[in-house]
């Protein structure tokens, strides 16, 4: 049996995009990506990338993971902390989090073959994400 080793608790850093969009009935939604080797449901994130800000690595994020191309806010919207699940451990994250307000979607993209997308209600997006403190972020975002 593989035994599973468990990372230090001091968190790395991550960054992550939130993109929201309008329905053709004007309400608001939140694209949510299936993660590459458990299938969760998740938003694009990733690590910092060396040259880049916070918010131009998580909209790099966005485009790489789910084909959305839009502007993103340079202010954080809400920071959060998981323990991401790696071949043979887990490792603690803190996840910096930016609000992408969605333009349009490429019609090719590096991971478009490695998860699935798709648009949720933002209580609906709440409710199918694991990890708390995300669940928290999205319950708590006023797009009215």
């Amino acid at each position: 049996m593989k035994k599973v080793k468990r990372a230090s608790d001091k968190p790395r850093p991550q960054i992550a995009a939130l993109p929201v969009r309008r329905s053709p009935s004007g309400e608001p939604e939140i694209l949510l990506v299936t993660t590459r080797t458990t299938r969760r449901w998740t938003v694009p994130k990733g690590w910092r990338i060396k040259g880049k800000k916070g918010h131009e690595a998580a909209a790099i994020e966005a485009r790489e993971e789910a084909g959305i191309v839009g502007k993103i806010r340079k202010k954080p919207l809400d920071r959060y902390i998981y323990w991401k699940r790696m071949e043979d451990h887990f490792m603690l994250c803190k996840v910096t989090l930016y609000l992408l307000k969605a333009e349009r979607r490429l019609e090719n993209w590096a991971e478009s073959d490695q998860r699935q997308s798709h648009w949720f209600s933002q209580k609906d997006a709440a409710d199918i994400v694991e990890e708390p403190g995300l669940k928290a972020a999205i319950r708590s975002l006023k797009l009215g």
